[in-house]
């Protein structure tokens, strides 16, 4: 089976590409200085990693077996969403998740106090993707990895992953955005999840 590191890193940078996370950063980026966008998009994803390995770590104290079926299962109940997702589009497409992550972006300068400083950039991109990112399936994905396997590993796979997604939404988000296929993206996210579920069998418990 593929390490901890490298099957976090793989699903996550498949899987937020086109998320409402990236669209956040990518919109974001447009307003303002980008370094100070990234700073904060990257450090609300880092610190939802950490709580999400930690919330696996908690878990990894149940009997393995119960781990090694829960594993399995989540891993075959988000591909076949991403899968049945896919088959939906363009009627679920990129523009529905761009919407989303404008709207919020345009609630969170309404409720909350603006800062055009350096810091208050910061904040609100932290505070954005780390609502948007909280319940997320690479959330859930990441607590399932970390229940199971190394958790320094998977910390280290999932937060590369995050960092590069976060890289190319704020660089240029807006370009990729137009020309790659939200639908592809999709199935392969789809198809990763059962590779990784497979993969868990076959290493059994």
């Amino acid at each position: 089976m593929l390490t901890a590191f490298t099957a976090a890193l793989i699903l996550i940078t498949v899987s937020e590409l086109g998320d409402k996370t990236f669209f956040i950063a990518m919109i974001l980026s447009m307003r303002y200085p980008r370094r100070w966008v990234f700073m904060g998009v990257v450090a609300a994803l880092a610190a939802m990693t950490i709580l999400s390995v930690l919330m696996g770590q908690v878990f990894s104290f149940l009997p393995r077996i119960y781990l090694f079926y829960g594993e399995i299962g989540l891993f075959l109940v988000f591909g076949t969403k991403l899968l049945i997702d896919a088959s939906k589009m363009p009627a679920y497409s990129e523009e529905a998740v761009m919407d989303e992550a404008k709207e919020a972006i345009e609630n969170s300068e309404k409720n909350l106090k603006r800062h055009p400083q350096q810091w208050g950039i910061v904040l609100e991109s932290f505070i954005l993707t780390f609502i948007a990112e909280w319940g997320d399936r690479t959330q859930i994905a990441t607590i399932a990895l970390a229940a199971s396997n190394s958790a320094l590993a998977v910390t280290a796979g999932a937060i590369l992953g995050h960092t590069i997604c976060a890289l190319i939404a704020v660089i240029g988000g807006k370009l990729i955005a137009g020309r790659i296929s939200e639908r592809t993206i999709t199935v392969i996210g789809g198809v990763l999840f059962y590779i990784f579920a497979i993969a868990s069998f076959i290493e059994g418990p």
